[in-house]
């Protein structure tokens, strides 16, 4: 090697070494997490695989990068005996290993949620396909870019198409465009999420009509004012917007049904039968709520 390069090459090696072989005790490493193992597992790609970063001290060779990757391929195959890629540097002092292990991601660029997105459309995984065509169907795009006609919430997209599946994120989308004509800022995180939580609560008793016409006479920033009034993230958002939809309305959205973790069909199947269980302390409780937002004094 030509030696004016020799400063920007680290001297190592790399060998083949079974993990039985391999020593991860050092008291500089983070708790191995038997969590995170069992489900990278479950995911195992073997082209996912880095290499072990191991110190050879007296003759033994200590782990100091990669004592997850070792537990995920000796699961993941069923014996200690499965050797790894080793890169090995054979003239560290301890404090040089914990030095290297400190800050071995000081100068590393994480990706983003979109450049993951993106490289996952680029090697045909399905859902971000699906997730991707099902944007484009409404004339939008997923970006990184902040403009109209683009959304940017791309984690947010994510998390509603695997907790709430392929429908709700449709309904999210359809009533977003519809209520906001598309701007920019509705499809925001809390936005989408907070729209999809009332969906997903509420179900058919949420009315794309009277959504319309009580939501869209109000600016996000006006939503978005009351959400972080009442609590943060997108449970806010939800609550601000039902605010705005029971406003002035005999019998608005039983509010209980907003803070169920999972659907139930009784309740979000049959919107009339809904309406006439609602009791007098939850119409009071809805007439004192709509109280509130009368008196921030906006303009609706």
């Amino acid at each position: 090697m030509n030696n004016q390069y020799e400063a920007y090459v680290p001297n190592v090696h790399f060998e083949l070494i079974p993990i039985k072989d391999l020593v991860s005790n050092q008291e500089y490493q983070r708790n191995l997490s038997i969590a995170h193992v069992m489900k990278a597992v479950e995911n195992f790609d073997v082209n996912q695989i880095k290499p072990v970063k191991v110190s050879k001290r007296n003759g033994i060779n200590f782990v100091f990068d990669g004592q997850h990757t070792c537990e995920i391929v000796a699961m993941a195959s069923g014996s200690r005996d499965t050797p790894v890629w080793c890169m090995i540097y054979d003239d560290l002092e301890y404090n040089e290993e914990a030095d290297i292990f400190a800050n071995q991601m000081k100068n590393v660029k994480p990706l983003s949620p979109y450049e993951i997105f993106n490289a996952n459309c680029e090697a045909g995984n399905n859902k971000e396909l699906i997730i991707k065509g099902l944007v484009e169907s409404f004339n939008l795009s997923v970006s990184s870019k902040i403009a109209p006609g683009n959304i940017c919430a791309v984690s947010a997209l994510e998390f509603i198409y695997d907790k709430y599946g392929f429908d709700i994120l449709t309904s999210v989308l359809e009533l977003i465009i519809m209520t906001w004509e598309g701007e920019v800022k509705s499809f925001s995180a809390n936005m989408m999420k907070g729209v999809a939580r009332l969906i997903f609560c509420f179900g058919d008793q949420i009315k794309p009509e009277i959504f319309k016409e009580k939501l869209g006479s109000v600016s996000v920033k006006e939503i978005s004012k009351v959400a972080k009034e009442r609590r943060a993230g997108s449970l806010g958002y939800a609550e601000a917007m039902l605010l705005f939809y029971n406003k002035r309305q005999k019998r608005g959205l039983h509010w209980s049904m907003l803070y169920n973790n999972k659907p139930d069909t009784d309740k979000v199947v049959g919107a009339t039968e809904m309406s006439e269980q609602v009791s007098q302390d939850n119409t009071k409780e809805t007439e004192n709520l709509v109280s509130s937002i009368d008196m921030l004094e906006i303009d609706v």
